[in-house]
């Protein structure tokens, strides 16, 4: 599926993709605030009084996509989403609220709307009112295929964080991730993808061989897993719509702990040979690989800046798993945790916005998912417990999911980096290593 925004605000696409809906009556693209109502720009952990806000029914065709629309806001863990019993009035699709009656509810923001044929598919139109402006702070439309209708819901709960937050929305994305089934010993590890809130899940693989690892492509067309179909586990590239897969690259070991490059036109991964592992970098148009690092050490789990100009990674050659950064050719490298009270660190991942790395933590039998800035400062942990790990970042920067294991099998969660409460991600079973993708909404 491939779109991007124009500069009106609203979304173009090709043939079965999210669209921008003609025909219907004119609405405003986007009449965002002077400043949103919830700031999110500088903060911290804790203190985020969520935004209160009434999703009117938003339906038609057959269709309601007002459930969808407050789940995700719901989940984000900054909206609180009113119970539609309390409503003082039902507002219209083009009908203006009654601002006044709706500060009696202490409602925020009002999300109005409807779902109606287009073009044999559906199209949603939905508007945003900030109630204590009295004022429209955005609206947009939206087509899509019938058989895509739940992604206007996702797109519309987009449009609602932007226009709140100023922010892009996490919703309209999917979660690549190893489903498993089946008892604890005899663990059945498939390959799988589904939207960000648990529906439409496909699966990729058969279950016969062992798979861990998947991981996005910045097309979202493509992932990188690790795969234990042949002698030697090899890394494999396979394309989510054809299905059809190849080996990354024909190196003389086990290939691990694979990632895209930004531009996607490389994947870096680790290679074991003789008790160590080293980074190698493959172009995937050229198939020419290189060595990054060197040593009888363990280096793993690669992660370049979204700039593509460095690349974080944990490394134990100081003696224990810490967290290191260096120049995408391999230059400097430099060690960013101290490991302070006998703290280990792994998986580190960069963050989209290139402000921030995210880690596991292991420290005093504990593991949790935690944060730092670039240069090893800041460190604030989002989560702790028994079992957390694999932490992978929202496209936006603001959300963080991973996998926790209480010792029946793992679950996904995910939380804000602002403290807000962490919420359990359906699947259908166990689930581990979760990979984020990028927004469908602007693939170009």
């Amino acid at each position: 599926m491939r779109m991007n925004l124009n500069r009106r605000g609203f979304m173009q696409a090709g043939a079965g993709a999210i669209s921008a809906l003609a025909g219907l009556a004119a609405m405003p693209a986007w009449a965002q605030s002077a400043a949103p109502i919830l700031e999110l720009r500088g903060r911290g952990q804790g203190g985020i009084q969520p935004v209160s806000v009434a999703v009117m029914g938003i339906s038609g065709s057959g269709r309601d996509l007002s459930g969808i629309i407050s789940n995700d806001l719901s989940r984000s863990g900054l909206f609180q989403p009113i119970d539609s019993k309390a409503f003082v009035e039902q507002v219209g699709p083009n009908a203006t609220p009654n601002f006044g009656s709706w500060q009696t509810l202490n409602a925020q923001v009002v999300v109005a709307g409807q779902v109606v044929p287009a073009g044999g598919g559906l199209g949603i139109q939905v508007r945003v009112w900030d109630v204590a402006q009295g004022r429209q702070i955005a609206g947009q439309q939206f087509s899509a295929p019938a058989n895509s209708w739940r992604r206007l819901g996702h797109v519309a709960a987009d449009a609602v964080f932007k226009a709140v937050t100023g922010e892009p929305g996490p919703f309209d994305t999917r979660i690549a991730f190893i489903s498993e089934s089946g008892s604890k010993d005899k663990r059945v590890k498939r390959l799988a993808v589904m939207d960000q809130d648990g529906a439409n899940t496909v699966y990729l693989s058969r279950g016969t061989d062992l798979v861990l690892t998947p991981r996005f492509s910045p097309t979202t067309q493509e992932l990188t897993y690790l795969s234990f179909a042949d002698a030697d586990p090899r890394v494999f590239l396979t394309n989510v719509q054809t299905g059809q897969r190849q080996v990354v690259g024909n190196f003389p070991g086990m290939t691990f702990s694979p990632r895209f490059s930004p531009d996607g036109r490389k994947v870096i991964m680790s290679l074991e040979k003789n008790g160590s592992s080293t980074i190698q970098l493959l172009n995937l148009q050229t198939k020419q690989a290189t060595q990054l690092t060197n040593g009888s050490a363990i280096d793993t789990s690669p992660s370049y800046s979204p700039d593509g100009g460095r690349i974080v990674f944990e490394s134990d050659r100081g003696g224990t798993q810490q967290i290191y950064i260096m120049g995408a050719d391999g230059s400097n490298q430099q060690r960013i945790t101290s490991g302070e009270g006998g703290a280990r660190y792994s998986t580190p991942v960069w963050s989209p916005r290139s402000d921030l790395i995210a880690f596991t933590r292991q420290k005093g039998g504990q593991f949790g998912i935690g944060i730092m800035n670039p240069d090893g400062s800041g460190e604030r942990m989002i989560t702790e417990g028994f079992h957390n790990e694999g932490p992978t970042w929202a496209p936006n920067g603001l959300y963080l999911m991973w996998f926790r294991d209480l010792g029946q099998g793992p679950q996904l969660w995910q939380a804000s980096i602002f403290g807000t409460p962490e919420q359990r991600v359906p699947t259908q079973g166990f689930a581990s290593d979760p990979a984020w993708s990028a927004s469908l909404s602007k693939q170009a």
